[in-house]
């Protein structure tokens, strides 16, 4: 039997200058690039899944439809930061993707972002159902400890600045 997979892969990126406005804090339009890019570079490393790769052959990606994103900390210039992903939900042709951007130890909320995305043709865009092959691989992948609910995000980052904080104090 083959090993499970990582549900909740994570990387550390670094703050880069030309990304930062002149407080020297990530620009709020390139924390999605960041994200985006984690979540990409995640699928890959982790999971051998390229989102290209997939358009190609079968005809259907994801698309966006909408972004739920609290920023909470300052990014700033040069700083590490640590970018978590993790599937939320699922169903035959939607996907829930939540991005945390942590501290570098991961003890501190900078930002969470919930991308919700529609399973689409190649061209013309209409929706259309997950494989069964993909559907096994979300359910693989599917954070269940994480109880969505799409007007749940509030609560959520409530939830995880509480979480954070007993971790931090845990620690002291």
């Amino acid at each position: 039997m083959a090993a499970p997979l990582l549900r909740t892969p994570e990387t550390l990126h670094r703050i880069r200058f030309q990304e930062c406005d002149m407080l020297g804090h990530l620009n709020n339009a390139r924390y999605l690039d960041y994200f985006l890019n984690a979540r990409e570079e995640h699928a890959l490393q982790h999971y051998a899944f390229n989102i290209g790769a997939l358009s190609r052959e079968a005809g259907a990606t994801w698309v966006i439809t909408k972004h739920q994103l609290a920023y909470l900390r300052p990014a700033n210039h040069g700083e590490q930061v640590r970018i978590r992903t993790q599937i939320i939900h699922f169903d035959n042709s939607n996907l829930v993707v939540e991005m945390l951007m942590l501290s570098e130890d991961g003890l501190r909320l900078k930002a969470l972002l919930w991308s919700e995305m529609a399973f689409v043709k190649v061209p013309g865009g209409t929706r259309t159902e997950h494989s069964d092959a993909l559907m096994d691989l979300l359910e693989q992948l599917d954070v269940e400890e994480v109880d969505y609910d799409p007007d749940g995000f509030d609560e959520r980052v409530k939830r995880l600045r509480k979480e954070m904080k007993r971790e931090r104090h845990e620690q002291d």
